[in-house]
């Protein structure tokens, strides 16, 4: 009896890491575009509250949509890959 409830849990959790690993494989592609969108509503919005506590205009990569730029761009690996494969 124990073998057939360890045979069952067993394809259980397959079915649930084959899931898992198909997800993972879409989950990667939405870190570019959610950076990207972030840094155009940033750069939209104004510096706000920022402004007051840090030094203003310091650097041209000071600002938050540039770090939010930078971000989407070193996440662009897995679009590239996807693209360079079709």
């Amino acid at each position: 009896m124990d073998n057939a409830f360890a045979g069952q849990r067993a394809a259980t959790e397959n079915h649930g890491a084959k899931a898992l690993s198909g997800a993972a494989e879409w989950l990667h592609l939405l870190a570019a575009p959610t950076f990207a969108i972030m840094a155009l509503v940033t750069g939209m919005s104004g510096d706000g509250a920022a402004a007051v506590l840090c030094v203003h205009d310091a650097s041209p990569l000071g600002s938050m949509a540039a770090m939010y730029a930078l971000m989407s761009a070193f996440h662009a690996g897995p679009w590239l890959k996807l693209f360079s494969s079709r």
